[in-house]
């Protein structure tokens, strides 16, 4: 798309953001990257840190926005992020509402990286309910070319993107999920140069999820985006046995690595927004809840204290080891 028409799009949503007042769900912490020390060496991973993460498309029980709101709250969540198909779009202002009438914070929305009728969807309805908030957004661009083309390439894919969300408040997260743009040192570049043109309203969301190649040296890759983290995404963490392809979803305090991961993340002096993955088929209550109860007891393992027994029993999840090495009834 042009950077005419993204500037077109900017000041059609900037007309829409001036008809009513602003909505108290956009008060994210997430708005600028926060670092600094806390007194509580944990006040990082406390439950109004939390935000509940890829749970409207996967959820075994379907909710409703007003479920799901019900549900955030029951479980202790003061903080979400939305993810959708093009299916839930429709119920997208109902979300919003459900979770301003329950003092939920939107925390962030998974975003397109080009201004295409879900992104304008997406702009009028935050600026119609007047909600401030991130743009999780990735992006393939960059993916050819020499390193400068490849730079530029992504830059000049997400500045009109940039353009449209400061019209409605809004700030644009680079999300790692695959290819040359989610790489640390290239996320870091990119948003380095967007700032270096006086685009402002960018930073990086880092996901444990999309990170397995940067387990073999994170501290000093997850020291190359802190400057401009707005978000960290938590998932149970192991190495990806030899041949293994993909990105598995799992638990916290199932993954060899998790305590390790989490002081660095802890240690490094990161202050902002934490969100934990719900991303399954089974019930999101119960695979949020499993993730609640393993972040509880990865904690005192952090300063290299005993946890509070065994790892509580999951409910939505089973190692695939153990599950194989399982005796199977006969018939």
């Amino acid at each position: 798309m042009s950077r005419n028409v993204g500037s077109i799009v900017a000041a059609a949503v900037v007309a829409i953001s001036l008809l009513a007042p602003v909505r108290s769900v956009a008060s994210s912490p997430a708005s600028t990257p926060a670092t600094g020390p806390a007194a509580d060496p944990n006040a990082l991973f406390a439950r109004g840190n939390i935000a509940a993460w890829c749970v409207v498309p996967y959820d075994g029980l379907h909710r409703t926005p007003e479920q799901r709101a019900d549900m955030l709250v029951r479980l202790g969540f003061r903080h979400f992020a939305y993810d959708w198909r093009a299916k839930h779009l429709p119920t997208f202002g109902a979300e919003l509402d459900a979770l301003a009438a329950r003092g939920v914070h939107l925390d962030g929305v998974w975003f397109p990286d080009a201004l295409n009728a879900d992104a304008t969807f997406i702009l009028k309805t935050l600026g119609e309910h007047k909600v401030r908030t991130q743009l999780w957004v990735m992006t393939g661009a960059g993916n050819a070319g020499s390193p400068s083309e490849r730079l530029a390439a992504a830059a000049d894919r997400l500045r009109p993107v940039a353009a449209a969300a400061a019209a409605v408040g809004c700030t644009v997260g680079l999300y790692n999920h695959g290819g040359w743009a989610a790489e640390p040192a290239n996320m870091t570049a990119i948003v380095s140069r967007l700032k270096s043109q006086g685009v402002a309203n960018v930073g990086i969301v880092y996901n444990l999820s999309h990170g397995y190649g940067d387990l073999g040296d994170f501290a000093d890759r997850f020291r190359l985006v802190l400057p401009h983290l707005l978000a960290v995404n938590l998932n149970g963490t192991s190495p990806l046995p030899p041949g293994v392809k993909g990105d598995p979803i799992v638990p916290l305090g199932c993954g060899s690595m998790d305590v390790a991961l989490l002081k660095t993340i802890r240690d490094s002096g990161y202050a902002g927004p934490i969100g934990i993955i719900n991303e399954s088929d089974e019930d999101a209550a119960a695979r949020l809840l499993d993730n609640l109860d393993g972040l509880d007891w990865l904690l005192p393992q952090l300063d290299a204290r005993p946890p509070a027994g065994p790892r509580p029993p999951l409910r939505s999840w089973r190692d695939p080891a153990r599950a194989a090495a399982a005796p199977t009834s006969r018939p």
